[in-house]
């Protein structure tokens, strides 16, 4: 497989992962590829809908790639939905205008529990050829990074049937029945690590676990059911391909407080939203793992100057990179699609100017 992929010309993002020395801070933005960009907005709309620019290899290959020929990223993120794999699993994704996924066949009661399965071989072979077309295409400019959904936050979907703000459903199936929510969760972590497995064997460089609502559980429900499983995944996770080492990213939104306990479970990187204070993250997990993170995406808004002064006070934050430390520079959450472009272009240049200045500096 390695073979049809061209050299990597800039692994920077990769090194600051795996806490090697850079001579700048990479970076990346959530949603890079989105409505924010005209020439997104174009592309779906010619596809028609959202799934019929996700289920197709040219479509996906295309909006990935959009971004990178705007800013000088220092990733790749495959374009897909966290979304994909509960869909596969037979709940019937679907998406209305205006409002976010929703399934057909939510888990609603206990035999739609233990009826679920992990999604079929080829359910999902859509997405690992839209990994190897783009990474083709990228003819080793940046890395590409794959993804998936957490266990927890896959399984608050499954049984609200779309996204939610208390969680009604999924918690009281929590308390009430553990076990039933410990079937869909041990279902969901063997898919999610068959999944990414094989959009690494597809191209993928590294891979990246969004936990987004992992910050609705309470402490100690957290670590039972939603860090438990992804710990689960990531044990099974591939380390290397071809020789290479595949660096693993996981995110929980709002899981500031957890960040000891998410940096013991094997991950090479956190993600951090824009709640935490980068310079103290760095403090409190050392060097076991390296940083994502975490501009407020609402900064984007602000002019060109008050972008420049928040971005550099937040690598100022983290402080100058050292050797067995690693920092990807990246927004707290996704991409705003009321973001300009114009304001994408001023924190671009920023990380990099600025990063390469701490490393100057004696």
């Amino acid at each position: 497989m390695s073979n049809q992929f061209a050299p990597l010309k800039n692994d920077t993002f990769l090194r600051a992962l795996l806490r090697q020395e850079t001579d700048y801070t990479p970076l990346w933005l959530m949603r890079q590829a989105g409505r924010y960009l005209p020439e997104y907005r174009a592309t779906r709309k010619g596809a028609g809908s959202f799934m019929s620019l996700a289920k197709n290899p040219d479509f996906a290959t295309e909006v990935t790639i959009q971004p990178l020929d705007r800013f000088k990223l220092d990733a790749a993120i495959l374009f897909s939905d966290i979304l994909t794999v509960p869909d596969a699993m037979g709940l019937g994704l679907y998406f209305e205008e205006g409002e976010g996924p929703k399934f057909e066949r939510p888990l609603k009661d206990e035999k739609s529990i233990l009826d679920l399965k992990v999604p079929e071989e080829g359910s999902l072979q859509y997405v690992f050829d839209a990994v190897t077309q783009i990474r083709r295409t990228l003819d080793g400019r940046v890395p590409l990074i794959g993804f998936s959904g957490s266990p927890w936050t896959l399984a608050c979907y499954m049984v609200e049937g779309q996204g939610s703000r208390e969680f009604h459903g999924v918690k009281t199936l929590m308390y009430k029945r553990p076990d039933l929510m410990d079937r869909i969760l041990t279902l969901n972590a063997e898919a999610v690590a068959t999944y990414l497995n094989a959009q690494i064997d597809a191209g993928a460089q590294a891979v990246m676990i969004f936990d987004s609502w992992g910050g609705a559980l309470a402490d100690g429900a957290y670590q039972r059911f939603s860090l438990k499983y992804m710990q689960d995944v990531v044990s099974k996770l591939q380390k290397e391909k071809d020789g290479k080492r595949i660096p693993c990213i996981v995110f929980t939104k709002g899981g500031g407080l957890w960040l000891e306990d998410i940096a013991n479970i094997g991950a090479d990187a956190l993600g951090l939203d824009w709640t935490v204070n980068l310079g103290q993250a760095r403090a409190r997990v050392g060097d076991k793992v390296a940083l994502q993170g975490n501009l407020d995406p609402a900064v984007l808004f602000a002019e060109p100057d008050q972008i420049r002064r928040e971005v550099t006070a937040a690598l100022h934050s983290y402080g100058k990179p050292s050797a067995g430390h690693g920092h990807v520079f990246n927004l707290g959450h996704g991409i705003s699609q009321f973001t300009s472009p114009d304001a994408v272009s001023v924190l671009v240049e920023t990380v990099h100017e600025v990063s390469r200045q701490q490393r100057q500096a004696s």
